[in-house]
């Protein structure tokens, strides 16, 4: 039922309608001749913008190339590269891609702002750009991702479920992704939509980063400046701060609900042994299909309409094709139903010998 949820609400979000932007706006490639010229022996440029998250190497890097390979009867090339989250490095990264002559780009950036010029120099190059997982400015072509203010409604829904009559009775802590991030932004703005009015929010923090070291920089500052007495629960946008906020309130004797995002195999042991309340799970299999799907179409000159339903609009570029991915808010009491249902995790993966105990306390086994 909360798939069926919000997919709905994907599909109603606010995108919009090709008529907002001309053909040439949304990136339509049907009168590039060189890519029309390609068959399945292309080239890929893949570009993501870090590595402490464990999810781009683990999962979305491997599912890519896997991807490609069978669009592409093995043929498909997947040059990869990892900014390891310097924007400088990525446009350098760009650069490189367009001196080699890869017949697309796919890029998750580092900075959604900064990646616009480099975006122009593909587009002067021919080289079609798909956006990954964050909306890059500049001309791209297409873009996938998962409904972002729908993530951060997901886990302001959680947390007040968590809080539930307590939830006025103290102050709660925002701890918000890297500004740099325009799905910081939206999770933001998704979480406050929720949240706003119904609980106290003491203090609130822009992460540089995303930084799981600086989440807990800011959240020994939230106890210091609130008192721990007065902390009741914490917004943490993704696994990974939240794993430095949780070290922080460990630190203090506090245990209280905290949100998280990605569905990071520390994120699931936490929430086995109860010092994590939730995590956001983004099935990356289907965001990865898309990015490979719609990559493969653009180097090969094809229409990207049987692929991108959706139209969004970047702060540069209207209506680009897009693929918009649902997503399910993370419990203890569904990771059976989710992460172990779609093989991203087995139980021995997750009931190491340290969380055994938490999961024989909820049945996972």
């Amino acid at each position: 039922m909360r798939r069926a949820a919000v997919a709905v609400a994907a599909g109603a979000m606010a995108v919009s309608l090709a008529a907002c932007g001309s053909a040439k706006e949304s990136g339509d490639k049907s009168d590039n001749s060189s890519s029309a010229k390609k068959g399945d022996a292309i080239k890929v440029g893949l570009l993501l913008p870090e590595n402490q998250t464990a999810r781009y190497e683990k999962f979305d890097k491997v599912l890519i190339e896997k991807k490609i390979k069978e669009l592409t009867n093995n043929k498909g090339e997947v040059v990869y590269a990892n900014a390891k989250q310097d924007a400088s490095t990525q446009n350098q990264q760009v650069d490189t891609m367009i001196t080699n002559k890869v017949d697309v780009l796919i890029v998750d950036a580092v900075d959604a702002a900064a990646i616009k010029n480099s975006v122009q120099k593909a587009k002067d190059a021919g080289i079609p750009v798909v956006a990954y997982d964050r909306l890059a400015q500049g001309p791209i072509d297409a873009y996938t991702s998962f409904d972002n203010k729908t993530v951060g409604k997901t886990q302001g829904e959680a947390l007040l479920k968590a809080l539930g009559s307590k939830a006025k009775d103290g102050k709660i802590v925002m701890m918000n992704g890297s500004v740099t991030d325009p799905n910081a932004a939206q999770f933001k703005a998704g979480a406050h939509e929720v949240l706003d009015g119904k609980v106290n929010i003491g203090k609130e923090y822009d992460t540089k980063e995303w930084k799981p070291e600086n989440a807990n920089s800011n959240m020994e500052g939230a106890i210091s400046a609130l008192g721990k007495k007065n902390i009741i629960g914490v917004y943490s946008a993704n696994d990974g701060m939240a794993g430095g906020i949780i070290t922080a309130l460990k630190a203090a004797g506090l245990s209280v609900p905290v949100t998280g995002q990605d569905a990071e195999l520390a994120g699931v042991q936490r929430i086995v042994a109860g010092t994590q309340y939730m995590s956001v799970y983004k099935p990356y299999a289907p965001e990865a299909d898309a990015a490979a799907e719609m990559a493969v179409a653009l180097a090969q000159g094809k229409s990207l309409d049987s692929i991108a339903k959706d139209k969004v609009d970047s702060p540069t570029t209207k209506a680009v094709p897009s693929v918009l991915v649902a997503v399910t808010s993370l419990t203890k009491d569904n990771i059976k139903d989710t992460v172990i249902k779609d093989g991203v995790y087995t139980v021995n993966d997750i009931c190491t010998a340290a969380y055994k105990a938490d999961c024989d306390k909820i049945g996972l086994k």
